[in-house]
């Protein structure tokens, strides 16, 4: 999901361009913020490869510098996911070029049931959540191959909007709107050739 001026399969072919990665300099990372992120934490290592090969920046984790309990909405017991955008952004200390949070948490944006994440776009900071990316939550047993794909698709989502990415129409593309779980497993987690060629540029170091 995306939000504008707001805090808000991995093989395919002709793809090999947004593997390679060069040296960059100090701090051109995206910090990756783990927010009550529990027995997912063995989801992160996977994800931060698969982000450095994609967008050519370190991944450096970093624990949250603020009380995640601050979104929580009781009337909803759920989390929003604009205000926990705004928390990763107000950051006293390190301006990274981009940041995502990952969370296990519900998220929710107040005109809307729940979202799988949400992004600023063309901004810095991005959110993730793995509470409805679990076949758990559908009532199947846990897969976490299948949640590792999810979240890999979900966080390149999100952090695509940040570089000033829209939703795709291409039903494969990885910036192809997600309304439900099934519509992740469908996509694929790379960009269509118009979605690359719009961000490349904006890659380099």
């Amino acid at each position: 999901m995306q939000r504008s001026g707001e805090a808000q399969r991995p093989t395919s072919s002709g793809d090999a361009h947004q593997t390679a990665t060069e040296a960059l300099p100090p701090r051109r990372v995206i910090d990756l913020v783990p927010i009550f992120i529990g027995d997912a934490r063995s989801l992160l290592e996977p994800l931060a490869g698969w982000l450095e090969s994609v967008f050519g920046l370190p991944v450096h984790p970093r624990t949250p510098w603020f009380d995640p309990e601050s979104v929580f909405d009781p009337n909803r017991s759920q989390y929003n996911s604009t205000l926990l955008l705004a928390e990763l952004l107000n950051d006293p200390h390190v301006a990274a070029p981009k940041i995502l949070g990952v969370t296990s948490v519900d998220l929710f944006i107040p005109v809307l049931t729940y979202v799988f994440g949400e992004a600023q776009l063309d901004g810095r900071a991005a959110v993730v959540s793995t509470h409805r990316l679990r076949s758990e939550a559908y009532g199947l047993p846990p897969d976490e191959h299948e949640l590792v794909e999810r979240l890999i698709k979900e966080a390149t989502h999100e952090l695509g909007h940040t570089y000033g990415l829209i939703h795709c129409r291409d039903a494969t593309c990885v910036m192809r709107a997600s309304t439900y779980v099934e519509d992740i497993d469908i996509k694929s987690a790379r960009f269509c050739p118009a979605c690359w060629t719009a961000m490349a540029p904006r890659l380099a170091p």
